[in-house]
Order: structure tokens, then C-alpha cells, then sequence
């Protein structure tokens, strides 16, 4: 395609949205012109590949939601051992999460993604061949390395479009793929477990991955914004010990009565003192000429890092197990719930869910700059808390209420909070360090979900064991989430309502004037 050609798009994937701005800014007259519009393929292309790697990533994330009671039937092991498996798997994306995106600026986007979706493949390959529930956690764990990826589309999304609108919207069509692929997913998989087992899912994860790495390969594009510049290996290891200790000292706490509490402090009290390490490690980084910080501690003080990243852990410890994990384990329980087939489970729940909030995403995304970020993402939580309450007093008890319940979930959470979360991480990341926040909010979902499997199972679990005609472990497993929704958003009120793109743009503006 000639660079001064503009292809034809849909109104909101327009190549020539004016920038935003009051009338007397000069840039209202002028046309945006996207780097993706003067590649081969242009947007289309580009957001083939980008969704294709997207899928790829949730089909591990999400397929698995409703076959958790059929993999604990064919490893003769309980749902607790077998949402351990999930919490690996969201527990190493969260530590890949904290330096692969940052890695990426420095040897390439493309490189680093094409590497994630391949290592995420295999670990496939292995979770469908395991004998038993150790092997199968840990082809989970090496699954994780695909934690960042829906970020690192974001992140080259983000490198190829600068049209704020515009790229809200994308972003937001990508970011609705972290919620479900629109349902089919979840559908499927159910669908799959009961005609060939659990194993036939992976096989399929295993397949699609595989041709998600050679499109990448093919097509993305590539980009170094941090080229010649030297990866903080040390301080990357450092934090991830930190952070790996206080995510196993989570899951410890998770247990409840049955954990232990002198290993949990320990756990707590070494990741602090190792984080401190880390913080006085980037400090010298960051005071030495040449030197270049995994994450400048200047960044981490900001509230539009810190305050993104505790709202971003508690939203996904509150809602995701609930969602994906409580709701259709009720739905399944013959005693307990409703007794419904994984298929069905799957068909009245997850992928209506999915279904709605990938429709209603890219309208988030496009609505977010508009009504402010911080807003939209308060809202979301506290309509989520409410309905999570709505489930344990009312939707344990009615079928109805359960599965209408989940369904406007999908449009608070998977269709609004999920794409607001994502979004922000790339909005408010720093001109001059463009993965270090999408990908430590990577990590932050990650943790969030893995400690949303290790904690809320097991309240369910305790409340409500195998045989149980009890509901009272599905109750309190939605008001723990529904409550932790709510301390996440009082944690939304210190993200600043103006994002660091908008600050930047209107420097540069500024500047120009």
C-alpha cells in the first residue's frame, strides 16, 4: 500500500480521526496518519495478528474453567488440588510478566512474543500427555511465560496507532479477548470433555498455539524502542523473587484454618525484604550514568503505577475464581446446585458471559478517554460487588438468578473493568520505559487470578465438600469476592483521572504552542 493512501474503515477504526482537543488546537485540522497505514496489509492485517495471539493466550486462561470437576475425576484428586494447576498457571505469568514486556523493548516485540506463544505450546503438548496432577502443574507453570501477552499486543498495538480514540477502541476489541473468545471457548471446551476427556482440550490449546506463533513470526512487526540498551537481569531477578514469595505466601493464606501461619509470615516478611533490596538496587541503577533500570523508582511512586496495580489484584482476586471457577462448580454440583452437564454449564454461563463482554469492549475502550479512565473503572467494580452479592444470597438458590447473574457480570467485568484495567497499563506507562507498566499489570492479573483460584475454591470447598447438599460454601465464596470488589474500588480512587498520555500530549502541545 502507498503511504499516502488511507484504507477504507468501519467509523471507529477510521485512519483520519481528528486528535482530540478544543477548537483552537491547530492538530483539530489536521489528520491522524498511523504508522499501521502505510504498512503492507495495513490495520486488518495487523489486527489478525494481534487477535490471533490474543486467542491463543486466553484459550489457556479460560478453556479450562468449565472441565476443572472432570480433570479432578480422570487424576482421582479433588477441585482444590486441580485449581492449584490454574494458580501456577496465572502465578508464572505473573512473574513473566514483571520483565518480559521490558525485555521486549530492548530485543524486540515480535521476537519475545513469537517465543512466549512457542514455550506456551509445549507446556500444551506436555498438560496433554501428563499421567498425573504433578506433571500436569507443571505444564501449567511453563504455560504461564504467555501471562503477558494480551499486554504485549497492547504494547504493539499501541506502536503502530496514536489516534487516542482509535486506539481505545482496538485496544479495547483486543483487551474483550482476556474476558473469553466470545464464548466458544468455554462452550467448547465443555463440549470436549465430555465426549474425549480433559486431555483433548489441551491437544486443541497445543494446536492453536502452535499457529498462533508462526503468524506472529510472519506477519507482526517489529520494534526496539530501547535498542542498545542493556537488560537489568539482576534487577529483574530480585523482584521476581519478591513478588514470587508474597504470591506463595497468598496461597498459603488461602487455606484458611488449615494454613500455616509461621511459613505465611516468613513468606510475607522475605518479600519485603527482598523488594527493599530491589528498590535500593534500582535507586543505584537509576543515579548511574549509562545504567538503565528495570523499573525507575521515580515511576514507582506514582500513583498511576501503584494505585493501577492494587486495583488491578484486587478486581481479579475478587471476580475471576468466582466467574470461572465458583459459578460453574455450583452450576455442576448435583447436590449442592443445579446439576447441569459441563456443556450446559458452559453454554448457560461462560460463554454468554464472554459473548457479552467482548461485544460490549471496544465500546469501553472508545468510551474510557472520553468519560476519564478512573470513572468507569470505579463504576464497573462496585456494579460487579453487587452482583457477586446478588449470587450468594439469591443465585445459590435460583438457576435463573445464577446464570443472569454471570451474564451482566460479563458486561461490569469481562465487557468494562477487564478493558479499563488493560487499557490503563498502557495509557499511563512512561514515553521513555513503554513496557515496564503493561507489563507489571500483566503480572498483576496474573497474581490477582491465581490468588482468586488458591483463596475462593477453598471457602467453597470447606462450606461445601463432595457429597455436601450444603450451598453455604458458594455463598461465602461470592461475598469474599464480592467484598474484595469492593475494597478494589476504593483502591481505583488513587489512579489519577488524567493518564499519562493525555499529560504527555498535552506537553508536547504545549511545547509546540
Amino acid at each position: 500500500m502507498d503511504s499516502h493512501e488511507s484504507p477504507t474503515y468501519p467509523a471507529y477504526m477510521n485512519a483520519t480521526t481528528p486528535r482530540s482537543g478544543g477548537p483552537n488546537n491547530p492538530a483539530d485540522a489536521a489528520p491522524v496518519i498511523d504508522p499501521v497505514d502505510s504498512r503492507k496489509g495495513g490495520l486488518p492485517l495487523l489486527m489478525f495478528v494481534l487477535i490471533t495471539a490474543a486467542v491463543a493466550f486466553q484459550l489457556n486462561a479460560s478453556m479450562l474453567s468449565p472441565v476443572l470437576r472432570t480433570m479432578a475425576t480422570e487424576l482421582n484428586t479433588d477441585e482444590s488440588a486441580v485449581g492449584l494447576t490454574q494458580t501456577a498457571f496465572f502465578t508464572g505469568g505473573a512473574m513473566c510478566g514483571l520483565f518480559l514486556p521490558r525485555l521486549s523493548d530492548i530485543v524486540g516485540r515480535r521476537r519475545i512474543l513469537v517465543i512466549m506463544l512457542a514455550v506456551m505450546s509445549l507446556g500444551g503438548l506436555l498438560a496433554a500427555l501428563a499421567p498425573n496432577i504433578g506433571v500436569l502443574m507443571l505444564a501449567r507453570a511453563l504455560q504461564g511465560i504467555s501471562g503477558p501477552t494480551i499486554p504485549m499486543t497492547l504494547i504493539i498495538l499501541r506502536s503502530q496507532v496514536k489516534d487516542e480514540v482509535r486506539l481505545g477502541t482496538l485496544m479495547g476489541l483486543i483487551a474483550a479477548i482476556n474476558g473469553g473468545v466470545a464464548g466458544i471457548d468455554v462452550l467448547l471446551s465443555g463440549w470436549m470433555a465430555e465426549h474425549w476427556g480433559f486431555r483433548s482440550v489441551f491437544w486443541l490449546i497445543f494446536a492453536v498455539g502452535a499457529v498462533a506463533t508462526v503468524v506472529v513470526a510472519m506477519f507482526a512487526p517489529e520494534s526496539k524502542p530501547s535498542d542498545n540498551v542493556r537488560m537489568d537481569w539482576i534487577g529483574a531477578a530480585v523482584l521476581v523473587v519478591s513478588v514470587l514469595s508474597i504470591t506463595l505466601a497468598a496461597n498459603e493464606a488461602g487455606k484458611g484454618a488449615a494454613a500455616d501461619w509461621l511459613y505465611v509470615i516468613g513468606l510475607v516478611a522475605a518479600g519485603l525484604i527482598v523488594f527493599a533490596i530491589f528498590w535500593r538496587w534500582e535507586t543505584r541503577q537509576e543515579n548511574t550514568a549509562g545504567a538503565a533500570p528495570l523499573v525507575a523508582p521515580k515511576y514507582l511512586r506514582r500513583r498511576e503505577t501503584w494505585g493501577l496495580l492494587l486495583t488491578t489484584v484486587l478486581t481479579m482476586t475478587g471476580v475471576f475464581a468466582a466467574v470461572n471457577g465458583v459459578a460453574p462448580s455450583l452450576a455442576q454440583n448435583a447436590e449442592a446446585g443445579f446439576g447441569m452437564r459441563a456443556t450446559m454449564a458452559s453454554l448457560l454461563l461462560l460463554t454468554p458471559y464472554a459473548l457479552i463482554g467482548w461485544a460490549v469492549g471496544p465500546f469501553a475502550g472508545r468510551l474510557a478517554p472520553k468519560v476519564g479512565y478512573a470513572n468507569l473503572l470505579r463504576l464497573s467494580n462496585i456494579a460487579s460487588m453487587l452482583l457477586l452479592f446478588l449470587l450468594a444470597f439469591v443465585g445459590t438458590r435460583s438457576k435463573i438468578v445464577l446464570i443472569v447473574g454471570v451474564i451482566l457480570l460479563g458486561v461490569t467485568y469481562a465487557g468494562i473493568g477487564n478493558i479499563v484495567l488493560n487499557n490503563l497499563g498502557v495509557v499511563n506507562s512512561p514515553q521513555d520505559n513503554q513496557g515496564f507498566l503493561p507489563g507489571m499489570n500483566s503480572a498483576a492479573f496474573n497474581l490477582g487470578a491465581g490468588i482468586s483460584f488458591a483463596v475462593l475454591p477453598v471457602f467453597q470447598v470447606v462450606g461445601s465438600p463432595e457429597g455436601s447438599d450444603s450451598a453455604t460454601g458458594y455463598t461465602t465464596a461470592f461475598l469474599v469476592g464480592g467484598i474484595i470488589l469492593g475494597l478494589a474500588a476504593l483502591t481505583s480512587l488513587f489512579i489519577p483521572k488524567t493518564t499519562t498520555a493525555e499529560q504527555e500530549a498535552a506537553a508536547q502541545e504545549n511545547a509546540a504552542a
